[in-house]
């Protein structure tokens, strides 16, 4: 029979469709495996190969687990929507969800070419008024919790599409050629910051790589600090600012306000007004990244006004500066140019005095000094000295002086903003509450609140979204009176906030989840998908899934216990994929050519998960070469019945297996998938050269290559007489013994060093390690003349001598 993957891979797609193979089943009475890919955004472009890598792994273990015992949950579903359906809609005259739909239908049939064993009787859309019912449901929680709120909140406007745009979205529409400055516009606001302490503790419990979290970390932000409030003697007030250098305070020379720090215009003088007012316009005009990137040029403009210093009584002149946000403590900053660098080159542009307050191995005239590491100097009056002390000690001095004097206190602060969470636009979830004539707001009694079915989006001028010019949904009257509905949506984020709770329960009509169900599964036990997403759709669901927490609908503190970020797949010019370098490899295509297991195969052989590596087409000849050999040892030849052999394994191809079996386990669980690969192949290869068509041996090789590359198995599986499908065949088992390695490469190192390895019995005595290490040659000359303090010996994995000189 010759390796026809086109119907192989058809045939089986079916059965597993009719047969229910991979449905999640609805029991306790199993340990479960909950696995996770981050849902796509339904594009019209299609898949390319780089999104398949992530799918690919994730379906792996999944099967891996099923077949290992465990009930496992492998869904799918769409992130769909969001601002491109909407733009599609504007030039097209294409209703967004009509998009939507044709968009999911295309997505759904590639990952079903691919063989992934997904549930799709749990597939959820976030555009389904049934899914965002439940959406709508939990900001309502929000709202009566105090979570939820309206404030007048700088935004990215986009002038000509008059929509505003999440950050992530403003460089992309610049680059486009759009205008997008700063507009004060009512939002609606969630209160992430209510729960950044705990955002930051429970990072700790989570098996994710240490960089994201680090990234999530920086990203609240949290410094401990004092504010400070410094006397404007023209004005009668105070003006305040925090600080983490409490230590520097006497090296304050000037101070600098953001330019929408409410008093920033009330700070200028007469004759600095027309200045002032203008640098403020100009500041509305950057984005954030603009004003905050390190290399820019610093601008400024001065007040006029000054400040009173309250260890010296100097007065420090007030400033105005973009790179000061209102966002982060105060809004305000005391400037210390000697000891950091930021102040330091503003103090040189425009002439500001530099006083050195810890001592530095330098002159702080020609660059600031910013360790923490020296003392203090120049740093004291008549009540207080912080001469000789350290950063912590004079810090805590500093702190306590203050508080003593009524002109500051201890402070934490975080760089976490609360999170804007509307959109102007059609294409979103609508936010469920009623605006009353005197000011009152109450939530929509009925949910799900759907969107209007129009066929007109275009953005109204007044910056609302165009909910606002459709009069029969936005206006009503109910008991209380006439009311007018929000015409602001939900960001595309809220739906992807949640959806792996909906997986569990997808058909719950009285809850988001089950109380039972939410306990039985979750955590999630491996969520896959791609570094872009490190931050804020990780830290977002963390976010809900606290709240949650809190009012009882989950029984975990965190969402997701491990996660895994694969790394991106070139194009074939090791650029990244896009239409605009016309180097994306569509995924339909490639499967038409060699099919999904070649292609399943080859994006996990690539290179290590975690790595950025590039496509090259003709690499995946290897890997179909490698399948028709797999093929070749249940049908020798083409015309050929299956031809396999009964009996036990020849003893070396028997150690072989066994080491195979354990090989492929460990490195499919620990997501090595392509030295799983490898181990195989070079299996096969064993397999062929020994001219042995064993049943035991091609039979452990399918179980064990049958996770990656199901189609292929399935009909060997089923040609080497079993009736039943490989998917529910358990794992193989290894023997210990026979796994074992006979010799073991064993490094000598002289004090920590590298100086030499060699072979050794595995399970050598330490006594025997020992003893052969002090006879290579390159470790022997690091031991003369030396004496020998200690000696460590790890069986089967090392030597080390610690030594000094003799005598």
């Amino acid at each position: 029979m010759r390796y026809d993957f086109q119907s192989i891979e058809k045939k089986w797609q079916r059965y597993w469709q009719d047969n229910q193979t991979f449905r999640t089943e609805e029991t306790v009475d199993k340990p479960k495996f909950y696995v996770l890919d981050m849902f796509p955004y339904p594009s019209g472009s299609g898949l390319h190969v780089g999104h398949l890598e992530g799918y690919t792994a994730t379906d792996i273990v999944a099967r891996m687990k099923r077949s290992l015992g465990c009930n496992v949950l492998h869904p799918m579903g769409w992130d769909a929507f969001g601002l491109p359906a909407e733009q599609f809609a504007l030039k097209t005259g294409t209703h967004p969800k009509a998009t939507t739909e044709k968009n999911v239908r295309s997505f759904r049939q590639t990952l079903q070419k691919m063989g992934f064993s997904y549930d799709w009787d749990r597939e959820i859309n976030t555009t389904d008024p049934g899914y965002y019912k439940w959406t709508q449901w939990i900001f309502l929680q929000m709202l009566e919790k105090g979570l939820a709120y309206t404030s007048d909140v700088d935004v990215n406007w986009c002038e000509e599409l008059k929509i505003v745009l999440a950050n992530e979205e403003v460089d992309e529409k610049i680059a486009d050629g759009y205008t997008v400055v700063q507009k004060p516009l009512r939002q609606w606001v969630l209160k992430i910051t209510a729960y950044a302490e705990r955002l930051l503790e429970d990072l700790d419990e989570l098996d994710w790589p240490e960089n994201v979290k680090q990234m999530q970390r920086n990203w609240i932000g949290r410094s401990e600090g004092v504010e400070v409030d410094f006397e404007l003697p023209c004005h009668k007030k105070t003006l305040r600012v925090f600080t983490t250098r409490p230590d520097t305070l006497f090296g304050a020379t000037y101070l600098v306000v953001s330019p929408e720090h409410p008093m920033a215009e009330k700070l200028a003088v007469a004759g600095q007004l027309a200045a002032v007012k203008e640098y403020i316009r100009q500041a509305g005009m950057k984005t954030e990244i603009e004003r905050t990137g390190l290399q820019k040029e610093k601008t400024g403009v001065f007040t006029g006004s000054y400040a009173v210093n309250p260890t010296t009584g100097e007065s420090l002149p007030v400033w105005l500066s973009d790179f000061v946000l209102t966002s982060y403590g105060t809004g305000a900053v005391m400037s210390v140019p000697a000891h950091d660098g930021r102040d330091w080159e503003f103090a040189k542009r425009f002439g500001l005095p530099i006083v050195e307050v810890v001592k530095s191995p330098h002159d702080v005239l020609e660059e600031a000094f910013e360790g923490k590491e020296s003392v203090c100097v120049n740093s004291s009056n008549s009540e207080i000295s912080l001469d000789g002390l350290d950063f912590e000690t004079a810090s805590g001095a500093m702190a306590d002086w203050l508080e003593s004097k009524g002109k500051g206190r201890r402070q934490v602060n975080y760089k976490l903003r609360d999170w804007v969470f509307s959109r102007q636009r059609y294409w979103g979830e609508p936010i469920p509450v009623k605006h009353y004539p005197d000011g009152s707001i109450r939530p929509e009694t009925a949910l799900p609140l759907t969107l209007p079915d129009v066929e007109a989006y275009q953005p109204t001028t007044t910056g609302e979204s165009p909910l606002a010019n459709i009069s029969d949904w936005l206006n009503g009257t109910d008991e209380h009176g006439d009311y007018r509905r929000e015409t602001n949506t939900m960001p595309q984020w809220a739906g992807s906030c949640w959806y792996y709770l909906r997986f569990i329960d997808p058909a719950n009509d009285r809850s988001p989840v089950g109380p039972e169900k939410e306990r039985y599964w979750m955590n999630v036990d491996l969520y896959i998908g791609g570094a872009e997403h490190a931050v804020l759709h990780l830290l977002y669901a963390r976010f809900w899934h606290k709240v949650l927490y809190d009012i009882g609908v989950v029984s975990t503190r965190e969402p997701f216990r491990k996660l895994f970020n694969q790394g991106m797949i070139l194009g074939e010019d090791n650029e990244k994929m896009s239409k605009s370098r016309g180097n994306v490899i569509p995924a339909d295509e490639v499967l038409a050519s060699y099919g999904a297991d070649a292609v399943r195969l080859y994006e996990m052989f690539l290179g290590p998960l975690e790595q950025v590596k590039p496509w090259k087409t003709n690499g995946i000849e290897g890997v179909s070469r490698f399948l028709s050999r797999v093929w070749r040892l249940v049908y020798p030849e083409p015309g050929d019945p299956v031809s396999l052999t009964e009996g036990e394994l020849p003893p070396a191809l028997a150690r072989t297996m066994h080491k195979t079996v354990r090989k492929v386990g460990e490195d499919t669980e620990s997501l090595k998938f392509n030295t799983a690969i490898a181990e195989m192949m070079v299996f096969t290869n064993e397999l062929h050269k020994a001219g042995c068509r064993n049943r035991s041996a091609a039979e452990t090789l399918l179980l064990l290559l049958a996770p990656y590359a199901p189609h292929i198995c399935e009909e060997l599986w089923r040609a080497a007489g079993h009736e039943e499908s490989i998917s529910r065949a358990p794992y193989p088992v290894y023997d210990p013994g026979l796994a074992a390695d006979e010799e073991v490469t064993i490094a000598v190192q002289v004090n920590g060093k590298l100086r030499g390895t060699f072979t050794a019995p595995a399970g050598a005595t330490k006594e025997s390690l020992i003893e052969a290490a002090r006879d290579i040659e390159s470790v022997r000359k690091f031991l003369d003349g030396m004496t020998v303090v200690r000696e460590i010996a790890v069986p089967d994995r090392l030597v080390n001598f610690a030594v000094r000189p003799a005598g």
